[in-house]
């Protein structure tokens, strides 16, 4: 409501344009009479205008509140994104912690053991990283990609067709339909003459 005088303060009333030489005279005008009822209707619609100011001040409050809380939810949502992974990936380091306190503590004999151990952590790592949606690029025995490969050398070879990868280097994996790490690869090329 203060906004809404100051805003009615700060107008200054037009200042009258001096008369031409030739202008007609002005006529005196009487001010108008305001009857009881227009009067009333006036002060009934300044009162759904203060009304209606309010109600525009709470919503516009109401409104900021709500991006607040959005902003803060999507910071918060950023933060604890990979929580769910994270709480599949703890069982399979502690079967990792498990494997690795039992081969400083194994006989020589037991090794075999131990490594089939190693083997099914490995799966039940793949198996939670595939679930999060991770996949592998196998690139050995294709054609080159330099979207999906990388590559780091050339062999010459009469066994492969030239631009077909020969050897994998390192596996590349995608999350779902993005690249996270082009595989490293060897590519092949003709013998020379």
């Amino acid at each position: 409501m203060a906004m809404k005088k100051s805003n009615l303060q700060a107008e200054k009333p037009p200042v009258p344009a001096a008369p031409a030489a030739d202008a007609e005279p002005l006529v005196p005008v009487e001010p108008a009479t305001v009857t009881p009822e227009q009067l009333t209707e006036l002060k009934e619609r300044a009162a759904r205008a203060d009304e209606n100011w309010e109600r525009l001040l709470r919503t516009t409050a109401d409104f900021d509140n709500f991006k607040k809380r959005a902003a803060r939810e999507k910071q918060e949502a950023i933060k604890f994104a990979n929580e769910s992974l994270l709480q599949k990936l703890v069982p399979v380091l502690d079967n990792l912690d498990m494997a690795l306190a039992a081969a400083q503590a194994a006989s020589p004999e037991a090794g075999q053991s131990l490594q089939s151990g190693v083997n099914m952590i490995a799966q039940q790592l793949k198996a939670v990283l595939a679930e999060a949606g991770l996949e592998e690029v196998d690139a050995t025995g294709k054609p080159f990609d330099p979207n999906l490969h990388e590559a780091l050398s050339q062999q010459e070879t009469a066994d492969a067709p030239e631009g077909q990868v020969v050897q994998q280097l390192r596996k590349g994996y995608r999350l779902r339909e993005r690249l996270l790490r082009p595989a490293s690869v060897v590519v092949a090329k003709q013998p020379a003459a």
